[in-house]
């Protein structure tokens, strides 16, 4: 396993992170899975043994009860161990519950690490944007935690690009630490965050986390033209996310990923977790696992090799539409473009190339 300092911050964490969301099937989550405490201590110690270091949580996640079992879990190994939750999602109703308030982060920080039964987290995410709350307000809090000790460093989930350029740009003039890191939604049927999501993560010097990196669940190989999801699933159950865009298109990848595992001898998931491993600007990846059965692939996965063509395969079939102003960069300004965001443009170029244009 390989290790990563996260964005320009001093925490150092596993190319691949643990998420726990399957460690409690309570309070909505039912569909996500369910272990039992001896199993999350499995998975715990499996991780670690793997050289997993890093472990991702949230307050939301079967209304703390993942953070409960996770807690248990830690037993003497906190030292081994970067911690990360999430707050900001409303979870019980009332009127100061949920958002990036003052309000909301001094009381959950305490719930999440009572539950967690740890003086600190590692990591302390905003779970969603809160367009409503001052971003002075948000970022002086998370300082302030970082000063009491109860957080080492603080980081973003589910920002726009101009979002998480504002929230830094503050901090930054204010004389305040940013955040070290942003959670993004990234498989390779959902590649929006190429547009402006990971170059700028990388440009600003904050750690770029994918979280769900199989479509929570779409792309577990077993969801095709011909089988449905099965019952007892998120995805059997009728979970909300995320956005289907086209059903055509995620079949046709569904059966190419398919053929490139069938190559390899090896899963869907073990493919689309290495193609993601190697993605430019990707620092970490989040996996999850109901069973043992899947953790055990999900890690296997680290040392899956792809072929060039296998990569290109998988890239080229997903590319994404050039947008403004990204094809016009392109076209005009490929030599001005900053390291971060070359590798995007040189693919919307090669779109650009094969498609005719002419009216």
């Amino acid at each position: 396993m390989d290790y990563t300092l996260l964005g320009d911050s001093g925490l150092n964490i596993s190319k691949y992170s643990l998420g726990t969301i399957p460690f409690s099937g309570t309070n909505g989550f039912e569909a996500t899975g369910d272990m039992n405490q001896e199993t999350a201590n499995y998975f715990v110690d499996y991780a670690l043994d793997k050289g997993i270091n890093h472990f991702d949580t949230a307050n939301l996640y079967a209304k703390g009860d993942a953070e409960k079992v996770l807690g248990k879990a830690i037993r003497d190994k906190r030292q081994d161990m970067t911690i990360a939750s999430k707050t900001g999602t409303p979870i019980q109703g009332g009127p100061n519950d949920g958002g990036a308030t003052r309000a909301n982060i001094e009381t959950t920080i305490d719930e999440t690490l009572k539950r967690l039964g740890t003086d600190y987290l590692d990591l302390y995410y905003i779970h969603i944007w809160d367009g409503r709350v001052p971003v002075s307000e948000t970022v002086q809090v998370m300082n302030d935690l970082i000063k009491k000790g109860k957080v080492r460093y603080w980081g973003v989930s589910n920002y726009s690009g101009w979002s998480l350029a504002k929230t830094h740009t503050f901090a930054v003039e204010n004389n305040m630490i940013p955040p070290a890191a942003h959670q993004i939604y990234y498989t390779p049927e959902s590649r929006e965050a190429e547009y402006e999501l990971l170059p700028a993560g990388t440009e600003l010097g904050i750690g770029n986390t994918i979280w769900s990196p199989l479509g929570e669940g779409m792309l577990n190989g077993k969801i095709t033209r011909n089988q449905k999801a099965q019952p007892g699933t998120r995805q059997g159950n009728g979970w909300a996310e995320p956005y289907l865009k086209n059903k055509e298109f995620f079949y046709n990848l569904v059966e190419m990923l398919q053929d490139i595992a069938s190559k390899h001898k090896v899963t869907v998931p073990q493919v689309v977790l290495a193609w993601l491993r190697d993605r430019p600007n990707v620092d970490s990846v989040i996996i999850a696992a109901r069973n043992k059965e899947q953790l055990y692939e999900d890690v296997a996965s680290y040392t899956l090799q792809l072929t060039d063509d296998d990569v290109s395969q998988i890239t080229d079939f997903t590319a994404l539409e050039p947008v403004y102003p990204h094809w016009h960069c392109a076209m005009n300004t490929m030599d001005m473009a900053s390291e971060s965001e070359k590798v995007y443009l040189e693919a919307y170029n090669k779109t650009m190339k094969q498609k005719d244009q002419e009216i």
